[in-house]
């Protein structure tokens, strides 16, 4: 008797997704063998990105919302993680989640505008200005900020160990990372992620069905500014300060750029978004001028050629990656 292996029960499908998800944190485990401190450090950084892309698509590709508080989001996160740090005295790991904490409020206020019926671009313009309101208070509210300076962050802490050095930071960041995504994978695929993408589908349809349609596009603002709260934290121990720049509408750009390479609606797309747009453009920092040409001939290639993405690049010729990891 032949057996078609998509027959197979739901338990064993969930268990081969979980090993092939842990496949490549453990491959990743080995990186630091082969770069040096700045190579490290750029590494580092994607990881904080992978977060960063993970949880804008929540919003703008799982939830269909044209919604850019990231950058609120990613600015609240680090300012909550680094004020908890340099002025409670609170180590990194104690810090982190508050820090998120806080970026899932302000999700949650992101998404009252949403409630109240305020869509496409309306929505964009109100969580854009959200979003330029938190720059002018990081700059504005000096005494807790620090202002334009910067508000300097004390070296990170993990049950008594320095984060002082690239590598050490890497495990870390790793092991977060690998967390929240697999978190947010496991949202994604339960009754919860599906009523998410049954409202981009069709919200009017979604809520005859007896679905409480308000009550999901919360959950999704609020995973979503956990997820970039704590991607926000990372940053601030990554950096070493947190400025008001850095949270702008250049970097805003940043973010939906990576969400859009990698894929809308694509949790494996976000991800590969983050690596290549914080990964490749370092190889033309060398060459002044090229990084921006760069940057715009990708989009540009991606909206002419690859238009779902990356995602669907690796889908197209794998189908392994099609059937685990990509969703049309």
């Amino acid at each position: 008797m032949v057996t078609d292996p998509s027959a197979r029960s739901l338990p064993t499908r969930l268990a081969a997704d979980t090993r092939l998800f842990y496949l490549l944190p453990v491959l990743a485990l080995f990186v630091p063998l082969l770069t040096n401190p700045y190579t490290q450090f750029v590494v580092n950084l994607m990881l904080v990105y992978v977060l960063v892309a993970v949880g804008f698509n929540i919003v703008i590709g799982n939830l269909g919302q044209l919604a850019f508080a990231n950058t609120a989001f990613f600015g609240i996160g680090a300012y909550a993680t680094g004020l908890l740090m340099a002025d409670a005295g609170l180590p990194f790991w104690a810090a982190l989640i508050p820090g998120g904490a806080m970026g899932a409020l302000a999700g949650f206020l992101a998404s009252v505008t949403a409630l109240r019926g305020i869509r496409l671009y309306y929505l964009a313009i109100v969580t854009l200005a959200f979003g330029e309101l938190m720059r002018w208070i990081y700059v504005h509210a000096d005494v807790i900020t620090r202002g334009t300076d910067g508000l300097p962050v004390p070296m990170a802490t993990v049950f008594g160990l320095a984060l002082d050095s690239e590598v050490k930071k890497f495990y870390v960041f790793l092991a977060i990372a690998t967390v929240v995504v697999k978190g947010t994978s496991n949202l994604l695929r339960s009754r919860v992620g599906r009523a998410i993408v049954a409202i981009k589908d069709n919200e009017f349809a979604t809520a005859s069905l007896g679905i409480p349609t308000a009550r999901y596009i919360v959950l999704a603002f609020v995973w979503s500014g956990f997820v970039v709260g704590i991607a926000g934290g990372m940053f601030a121990v990554l950096i070493g300060r947190v400025v008001p720049d850095s949270f702008g509408l250049i970097e805003l750009i940043f973010h939906f750029a990576m969400v859009m390479v990698g894929g809308f609606g694509s949790l494996a797309g976000s991800v590969l978004g983050a690596i290549v747009l914080t990964a490749v453009p370092e190889y033309f920092r060398s060459f002044p001028g090229l990084e921006e040409m760069f940057f715009g001939a990708l989009l540009v290639l991606v909206l002419l050629f690859l238009p779902k993405g990356l995602a669907s690049f690796f889908a197209r010729y794998l189908p392994l990656f099609r059937q685990r990891f990509y969703r049309e």
